[in-house]
């Protein structure tokens, strides 16, 4: 899991933090060793190293970038790691972000950059009960406790306001870092990712789930953006990132133990077993509907629409209210449709 929003003072002070180092940098750059036409990409993490890499490794491994011209560079991220002032200042080439209002909350605090592409087409948070107890709906919330993890209050606020539901006919309490509130019984339901099986195990079958997106709110997860300079002077790295990881992604789908290898080759911290049982439900949310209808990694622009207007009817941005073109964009995605598609 990682952080929903973003404050603008510490986009700010971040950004003067590391301009100086990135001044100093070529955001996309030849390597030395390699062929004088490589480019190496750096992909700036908005968290720890984990699963949802599984795609860009096994590109990376197989030689899907390489044939393109370029070379990825997978920048870890972390608690006190702000991934998206260091793509903002250009200290990285691209980001990867848990969930896309993290990118239209940075716009609107003044960082120039935009989202290209979405690797979970439907967001994979989601509140967990107990069959006993079941919260299966927005509207079964009601008089109930929920645990919710602070930087993820933001959502729940959303999701009762998108339904309908007064925030006073809610307990809204601070999750701790695991399920214990809901197996104790001092929380009706608990919140987290449904690809993170480890922590899931604990509820068992006793379980009913209620996404996110089922909700009414549709996130995106997994999300690239890079800056305006990058999409104005090297739409044609972007593009090869993009073929590459969408072959990558593809090739994890239909090979799943192996990309689960290729996984535990750079994060060998990782559990085998774990990540075995939690590739399947992971590729739900990278594979279905919207892919076979528009490719690995598309996104649409009602959907940002609706993702501003949630947040903005909340008071959460800083600055200007931001438009869907300010936060995303389609020109990779639209330059690499055949093999997105051929993929999705």
């Amino acid at each position: 899991m990682s952080h929903f929003m973003m404050n603008r003072r510490g986009f700010l002070s971040n950004a003067a933090a590391v301009g100086a180092i990135a001044a100093a940098h070529s955001l996309i750059n030849v390597s030395a060793g390699h062929a004088a036409d490589t480019a190496t990409i750096r992909m700036q993490l908005g968290w720890l190293p984990s699963n949802g890499l599984l795609g860009e490794l096994v590109a990376r491994k197989k030689g899907y970038y390489s044939e393109k011209g370029i070379e990825l560079e997978i920048v870890p991220g972390g608690p006190n790691v702000d991934g998206v002032a260091g793509v903002a200042v250009g200290q990285s080439t691209i980001g990867q972000v848990s969930s896309s209002p993290s990118v239209m909350l940075a716009r609107s605090a003044g960082a120039p950059i935009k989202a290209f592409a979405a690797g979970y087409q439907k967001h994979p948070f989601a509140y967990f009960s107990r069959k006993a107890n079941p919260i299966a709906k927005p509207e079964d919330m009601i008089g109930k406790t929920i645990a919710a993890i602070p930087t993820s209050v933001i959502l729940l606020r959303a999701l009762l306001a998108k339904n309908g539901i007064s925030e006073d006919q809610v307990k809204i309490v601070n999750m701790g870092s695991d399920m214990n509130q809901l197996v104790t019984g001092q929380a009706d339901a608990v919140c987290g990712w449904l690809t993170n099986v480890n922590a899931l195990k604990v509820l068992g079958d006793d379980r009913v789930d209620l996404t996110l997106w089922d909700g009414g709110i549709r996130l995106y997860a997994n999300v690239y953006y890079t800056t305006d300079d990058q999409l104005e002077n090297h739409a044609d790295h972007l593009s090869a990132f993009v073929a590459g990881s969408a072959r990558g992604w593809g090739y994890a789908r239909d090979n799943k133990e192996e990309a689960v290898d290729i996984l535990l080759e750079s994060y060998p911290n990782l559990d085998k077993a774990s990540e075995l049982e939690a590739i399947g439900p992971l590729m739900k949310f990278v594979f279905n509907d919207a892919t076979a209808a528009v490719g690995w990694g598309g996104m649409d622009r009602t959907n940002w629409e609706e993702q501003i207007k949630t947040y903005a009817d909340l008071g959460q941005f800083q600055g200007a209210v931001p438009k869907a073109e300010d936060v995303y964009t389609m020109a990779i995605l639209d330059a690499t449709a055949d093999i997105r598609k051929s993929v999705g």
